[in-house]
Parts: structure tokens; sequence; C-alpha cells
């Protein structure tokens, strides 16, 4: 509640009215479009309005009457980069491909955009987005269709298991890119390390040995890694259905 008893506004983008049209010079769009480039290349520390307008050929000033807060920035970016996940239908009766390819479209895009995972929780009410709403959706129509009785459980799992596969997997593969090598050597570089710190731990000393074994394809290690925890989730989702 405000101070004065009266209900505090939604901190959130979708939640508001634009004050203005966009200007053809600097539209919304276009400034979304330039921030996800800009998260993308350097990650969210280095995203401020300032940068930005200066990125746009524009003062902060002008891109704030079009983006209020930075937060909202955040929230129209999560939404922007949204539409790029895809959600197959159910054929045949198996929802569990379905929901396979849908947690992997979210993964692939969780990695071609690194901060995504990362900020979902913090994006304020960012799930008010269109592209957003439209996923979860199309998502909810899939677990429907499936047969389960309270969908939204369904998704919550599945996205729980998704979302923080991803935000370990982006935040690794930034501090590879950071290293300037490729996974691969970066690993070959790593396990030495890694062995020493595991000495006299047997179980991790054997997963640090096998590891270090699968250096000549770390993304397909990653993927499978990605898929063998998912067909557990889907597993377990399965038998809640069969019940």
């Amino acid at each position: 509640m405000s101070p004065k008893g009266k209900p505090s506004a939604v901190p959130s983008v979708w939640a508001r009215e634009r004050r203005e049209p966009d200007q053809p010079a600097l539209s919304r769009a276009a400034i979304v479009r330039e921030a996800v480039a800009m998260l993308d290349a350097e990650g969210i520390e280095a995203l401020s309005m300032r940068k930005l307008g200066a990125r746009l050929g524009a003062g902060a000033t002008s891109l704030y009457r079009h983006v209020a807060t930075k937060d909202e920035l955040m929230e129209l970016a999560v939404d922007e980069v949204a539409a790029e996940v895809h959600v197959p239908a159910i054929e045949g009766g198996d929802w569990r491909t379905a929901a396979t390819g849908a947690a992997a479209s979210f993964r692939a895009t969780a990695l071609r955009h690194p901060w995504l995972s990362s900020v979902l929780g913090q994006a304020g009410l960012a799930y008010l987005g269109p592209n957003l709403m439209a996923f979860s959706e199309r998502l909810a129509a899939l677990f429907a269709d499936a047969g389960f009785a309270e969908p939204s459980r369904a998704i919550d799992t599945v996205l729980s298991y998704v979302i923080g596969m991803s935000t370990t997997e982006a935040a690794w593969l930034t501090t590879v890119a950071r290293s300037g090598e490729s996974e691969a050597d970066f690993i070959a570089r790593l396990m030495p390390a890694a062995g020493r710190a595991a000495a006299g731990h047997a179980h991790l000393a054997d997963g640090y040995a096998q590891a270090a074994a699968a250096t000549t394809d770390p993304a397909a290690v990653r993927e499978e890694k990605f898929h063998y925890g998912l067909d557990v989730v889907l597993d377990g989702l399965a038998l809640r259905l069969s019940r």
C-alpha cells in the first residue's frame, strides 16, 4: 500500500499505459533490440541506460520516454527473447516428445542469451509479457492435452529443472568464453587442479577422471547431461499421470 492507503502500482512495464507513442527515430522496439544485443555481448553488469543511449545515438533521457526504469527494460528484453522458444504440438499422443522439444528449445534460447535464466526471477512480473504469456499458454495446452489435471504444476516442475540447468550451463560457457580458449582446452587445463582438489575423495576423483576423458566433445557431454536429467523429471511426471 502507498503512504496514503491507496494500492501501490504494480511494478511491471506491462501494467501501465505508455505515456506517449513511439517516436520514429527511437522506438521502444529499437531500444529493446539494442538492449538484447548489448546483454548478449557484454552481460547484465554492462547494461545501463546511459551506455544503451550512447549505442543508439540518444541520451538516457530520451530512453526514459519509452522505458521508465532499467527493471522495465529487463522485462522487455526477457519477453523479446521468449519469442524464440518453440513448443511443439503433441503428435500421436506422445506428450513426452513435445515436452522434450519445448525444454530443449528453452535451453537453446537460454544459451544464445546467457543472461536470460539468471534474470527470470529478478525481472518483476516478467511473465505478463505477451511472448511469455503465449509460451506459457502453449505449455499449459500441452500438459492439459496430455491429461494432467493441474498443468501448471507440471510446467513449474519442468521449467524449474530447465532454468536451473540452463543457468549453470550459461555461467560455465561465459567463463570459458572469457578465458579465450576452446571449451575442450579450458577443461584440459582445469582438470589437473580439479584432480588435486579431489584427492582423498574417491567418488569425486572418479567423476573428474570421467570428465577428463570426455574433453574431446564437451558440448555432447553437456547435451547428454541435460537430457538425462530431463528424462528423470519426465519419468516422474509420467508416473504421476499414470496414477
